[in-house]
């Protein structure tokens, strides 16, 4: 009962919210579509993106500038339920938060390392960054180098774990986004611990050690198939947490000596049970599924939880993935059914409750 108080009003928000997201017969409408025009004109009677597209001018109307949209529209319903939060449910919101800070790091990491034509166009984002973080994009904006880039983000937490690579002597865009990435998913994994309800920590111990597991799994894979690393360099390379995986089969897949050893080796895991990896190892797929099986578990046995705001913000981020994908499909010329094909959500292959 507690926690239907505590959660009252913002489940109350998530629902209203869960009710503007698109249908699957959208989908299959934004399939048909022959232009990023007509895509465009069918989000703009979507009660989502409607009165961001209304905004915009319509000699503006291509693929940049709707994507900007859909950030938008991530944004502001971050914003509502902020807004709705209690000051427990703020400050799981705030760490959430760090997920968009990395992502816009990342970017200009890329930006500065790759002497990018493209600019800085990050005008759109921030009003919503100098709300809710410490990062300053005026100030990243401005960044012609790497030195700039993490001399601007000295007030922030990245600054600590980008200055070290920088002082290391390490030179490429790879080293800095590991630095980020180490970082960022060893701070969570602490967060995890936090002050929470014993089903929240439940929940997001699984949904982050899954994803930690299985981006592991991927960069061991990669590393072996692409680049034919040895065991050392790939160690290297990982994050030093096991969820679902002993230290002992960690071991063996990352000093496995050939790429078919350690797919063997993998389908011995918890994943490879779960999963059943075939010829072809494609476990970037198997990341989103993984992650929202267990938010939807978690939701559908605690609504009244911090499950009902992360399992709609993810939701809400794969709607626009799958916006873009459709954009993209119309751009490499796809028919209606291949363009389907990647917008409508696959049968899960698992069952019952995540463990």
């Amino acid at each position: 009962m507690r926690d239907v108080m505590r959660y009252s009003g913002i489940v109350t928000k998530v629902a209203a919210m869960r009710a503007k997201l698109l249908k699957p017969q959208d989908y299959e409408q934004l399939a048909s579509m022959d232009t990023v025009t007509d895509i465009i004109e069918y989000l703009k009677q979507t009660k989502s993106y409607g009165k961001f597209i209304t905004q915009m001018d319509e000699s503006l109307y291509h693929r940049g500038n709707i994507e900007k949209v859909l950030i938008q529209s991530l944004y502001d319903d971050y914003t509502r339920l902020y807004r709705f939060a209690d000051m427990q449910q703020k400050d799981f919101l705030k760490i959430f938060m760090k997920r968009y800070e990395v992502d816009l790091v990342r970017y200009c990491l890329r930006i500065v390392f790759n002497h990018s034509n493209v600019p800085f166009d990050l005008n759109y984002k921030k009003p919503f960054f100098d709300k809710y973080s410490k990062i300053r994009i005026d100030q990243l904006v401005m960044a012609k180098n790497i030195d700039h880039l993490v001399d601007y983000l000295k007030n922030t937490e990245y600054y600590a774990p980008l200055s070290r690579i920088r002082q290391s002597g390490a030179s490429t865009l790879a080293d800095y986004e590991l630095a980020l990435d180490l970082y960022y998913f060893s701070m969570m994994w602490k967060k995890r611990k936090g002050n929470w309800d014993k089903k929240d920590k439940e929940m997001l111990t699984k949904e982050l050690g899954a994803k930690i597991d299985l981006l592991n799994l991927q960069w061991i894979y990669r590393a072996k198939k692409y680049y034919h690393m040895l065991a050392p360099d790939i160690y290297t390379l990982l994050i030093p947490i096991q969820h679902k995986l002993s230290n002992q089969e960690f071991k063996d897949l990352v000093e496995a000596p050939s790429v078919e050893e350690f797919k063997r080796r993998l389908n011995e895991t918890y994943y490879g049970k779960k999963y059943e990896f075939g010829e072809q190892v494609q476990i970037e797929s198997i990341v989103n599924e993984c992650v929202e099986h267990i938010l939807t578990i978690a939701y559908r046995n605690h609504p009244y939880s911090l499950a009902s705001i992360q399992q709609y913000l993810f939701l809400k981020e794969e709607e626009i993935y799958k916006i873009t994908t459709a954009l993209e499909c119309i751009r490499y010329g796809l028919s209606q059914r291949e363009t389907l094909q990647y917008l409508v959500q696959k049968q899960r292959r698992q069952g019952g409750n995540a463990s």
